[in-house]
């Protein structure tokens, strides 16, 4: 099956200087396959909606939105990394897939983060 990876598309996006890329939705969409077309194999499809922002591009890279986040559930009301990023206590905040490899890299364990959902409306970290 061929699949022509989101991340290619989303690289020429970042590439063209687009330091915000949203992915607010991603579904399936078709198969193209040899019993009805001329191919080798089968096709999937995806269809995905991205919103791509022309905003400056932060110094560490670009903020990509996959719909992930994250939910601090420790001790304290409220944990801040000093970075920029402040979680309230079992809240929900959107985080950006950078942000996602940032917090992850902390190794706590009182901080969870989602797998992406490929739905993301707005709000969070960056």
């Amino acid at each position: 099956m061929l699949k022509v990876p989101i991340a290619d598309y989303i690289k020429k996006l970042t590439d063209a200087g687009f330091g915000t890329i949203e992915i607010r939705a991603r579904k399936p969409y078709r198969i193209i396959d040899p019993k009805n077309y001329e191919t080798e194999g089968l096709i999937y499809i995806e269809s995905i909606e991205v919103a791509a922002i022309k905003d400056p591009m932060p110094a560490d890279g670009p903020c990509i939105f996959t719909g992930k986040a994250a939910i601090y559930y420790g001790d304290n009301e409220v944990f801040d990394d000093q970075k920029g990023h402040v979680l309230l206590k079992n809240q929900p905040l959107a985080i950006c897939d950078k942000t996602a490899g940032l917090l992850a890299a902390l190794n706590r364990d009182d901080i969870y983060i989602s797998e992406s959902t490929f739905h993301y409306d707005g709000g969070g970290c960056c």
